[in-house]
């Protein structure tokens, strides 16, 4: 409850108002007792003046063993009080209410004391006769200036205080009702005082959830609405601050989640910071699992975390190629400290350079099968040229024999020029495709037919399994027996004498697959992958005539008609090749 401010401002005033009234009670409850004391003693030192004044001149006084009990009754039934008269002894000559022979002295009383010394006494006390507690007045009765006796009235308290008990009681009903009706009105204040500070708590927790349009309203021009203004204020400012940021934050966010670069950054304790998506697929890690965690621990490759160190300890950009792996990825790592930041933190960038690198492979062997498919020729044209000339057109046989191979060579030179345009038209797209629905039978059995004779020669057999229903191809039924009759001279070269080629179709959802199966030498696994390159031939020692674009010619013909073509193989067991082309919803 005291956490609150209202109840603290509360409870604080009701304290004060309770304080306040408690002591204003004490003070008019003793003022209003006093103040009846006050008057009862002013009334029994009357009435003892007129006692004395009556009995002034009594010759009872000057009588042994006088009597004057019944004066004291007397005076006693008039006055309503208690009426005692002692002697200058001390010796009780008259009372009203008690037997005054049972009585004690009542020479050193204090009020009879006081009376004689100072002409009027009064006292309150204990009454040992009557057993309460009441007021005495005494006053010498006097005669001619000579003291005679005293006269004492007295009066119980009982009624004085019990009229001072109800005085008091009232007196403290009201205060209550008075501290009850302040207590209340201090909770409305504390309730009024609060409430503004209950309001802005609740806007400020709004804010904090990331509600920026929560506002106060402006009820007052006290120092509350001063406030409201002033936080407003800030408000406005503050949501316009992180709408900045946050834009910022998008933006940047946005360029790293699409950059093709890989991002890290590392804080003062070598942890990651941040990392985009890139950078976690480069380094093989999760993004989520990759943040907090050690450089090293996301890394995982000695050379990386080297180069960071080094960059670390230095203070100044390191760059280094890296090849994560047999077959990568080959990247270019850089690695910047970030110096206004914090002193150690660093910036990581990961450049993927595998397709270049690939690419540059690709170029140089390109360039380096493409002079060895030339020289081949050439060198043979120039062997062939230098025997005419030396003689041999003198011999019409041989010579004609010679132009013959040289018709020949300059056949294969035309035959790769040829591939190399059609390739080149087919990648860029400007061989335009005749798509027409297409039986799968027209696509397979036309180039089976054309090389049955070639494989009967080397001792082969060709099987065909092309099961009933199967769905028409959307397809360029030429271009695409174009592929199927590379794949299967392939297989047919390939195959040593006594095996055997299996060419056979089945659909796969929304496609048909064809495959090419052989028994042959198969390809190496290290081959496999670039078998669909520019004159990459997977063993030459094998690789009689052809000119290595076939493969790479087939690759783009299935890839424009919207398939899929790859090859499966078991080195010396054969090898499996797969078109898959898009097929027609059968109606």
């Amino acid at each position: 409850m005291f956490r609150s401010i209202r109840w603290r401002v509360a409870v604080s005033y009701i304290i004060l108002i309770l304080l306040a009234m408690a002591g204003l009670v004490i003070y008019l409850s003793d003022l209003i007792r006093d103040t009846h004391l006050a008057n009862l003693e002013a009334k029994l030192a009357a009435e003892a003046w007129l006692i004395e004044d009556a009995l002034a001149s009594s010759s009872a006084w000057d009588e042994p063993g006088g009597d004057l009990d019944p004066v004291a009754r007397h005076y006693a039934d008039l006055l309503d009080a208690r009426v005692t008269l002692i002697g200058t002894d001390g010796t009780v000559v008259g009372e009203s209410h008690e037997d005054r022979t049972q009585m004690d002295n009542h020479l050193y009383r204090p009020e009879v004391q006081q009376a004689l010394a100072q002409g009027q006494g009064s006292g309150i006390r204990y009454s040992r006769t009557v057993g309460y507690e009441m007021m005495y007045v005494a006053v010498p009765v006097t005669l001619e200036g000579r003291v005679r006796g005293v006269a004492r009235v007295a009066l119980p308290l009982r009624e004085i205080e019990a009229n001072v008990a109800r005085l008091r009681w009232a007196v403290v009903s009201a205060a209550l009702l008075t501290a009850l009706g302040a207590a209340l009105l201090a909770v409305l204040i504390a309730e009024r005082t609060a409430r503004p500070v209950r309001r802005l708590t609740e806007v400020v927790r709004r804010m904090a959830e990331g509600d920026l349009s929560a506002r106060l309203l402006l009820t007052t021009r006290d120092e509350v609405g001063t406030l409201t203004r002033a936080f407003d204020q800030m408000a406005d400012r503050l949501r316009e601050t992180i709408t900045t940021l946050a834009e910022e934050r998008s933006r940047l966010t946005a360029v790293l989640d699409n950059m093709a670069d890989g991002v890290l950054i590392t804080d003062g304790g070598g942890r990651v910071r941040l990392i985009n998506p890139a950078a976690a697929r480069l380094l093989g890690t999760d993004e989520e699992a990759a943040l907090g965690r050690s450089f090293a621990q996301v890394a995982r490759d000695y050379r990386i975390i080297d180069l960071w160190q080094r960059c670390c300890e230095r203070n100044k950009e390191q760059s280094e190629p890296v090849e994560i792996g047999r077959r990568g990825p080959f990247l270019q790592v850089i690695v910047t400290p970030l110096r206004d930041a914090d002193p150690r933190a660093c910036l990581v960038i990961l450049q993927d350079l595998t397709r270049v690198r690939r690419l540059e492979t690709v170029r140089r062997d390109f360039i380096s099968n493409i002079s060895h498919e030339l020289r081949t020729p050439l060198a043979s044209l120039k062997a062939l040229v230098d025997t005419l000339r030396d003689g041999a057109l003198k011999d019409p046989p041989a010579a004609h024999h010679f132009l013959e191979r040289m018709e020949t060579e300059v056949d294969a030179l035309t035959q790769m020029v040829q591939e190399l345009l059609e390739l080149s038209r087919i990648e860029s797209g400007e061989v335009p495709l005749r798509l027409k629905p297409t039986p799968v039978a027209d696509i397979v059995l036309p180039p089976v037919e054309r090389l049955q004779a070639q494989a009967e020669r080397t001792g082969l057999s060709i099987a065909v399994d092309l099961p009933p229903g199967l769905p028409l191809l959307l397809a360029d039924g030429e271009r695409v027996q174009q592929v199927v009759t590379n794949l299967v001279h392939n297989a047919i070269k390939f195959t040593p004498a006594g095996g055997q080629v299996t060419l056979s179709a089945e659909p796969a959802g929304n496609k048909v697959i064809i495959s090419v199966r052989d028994t042959g030498v198969g390809i190496p696994a290290d081959d496999l992958p670039r078998i669909f390159e520019r004159f990459y031939k997977a063993d030459r020692a094998r690789s009689s005539g052809g000119t290595g674009l076939g493969l790479a010619i087939a690759k783009h013909i299935v890839q424009a008609h919207g398939g899929r073509i790859w090859a499966e193989s078991v080195e010396g067991r054969g090898s499996t090749f797969y078109v898959a082309l898009p097929a027609l919803a059968p109606r």
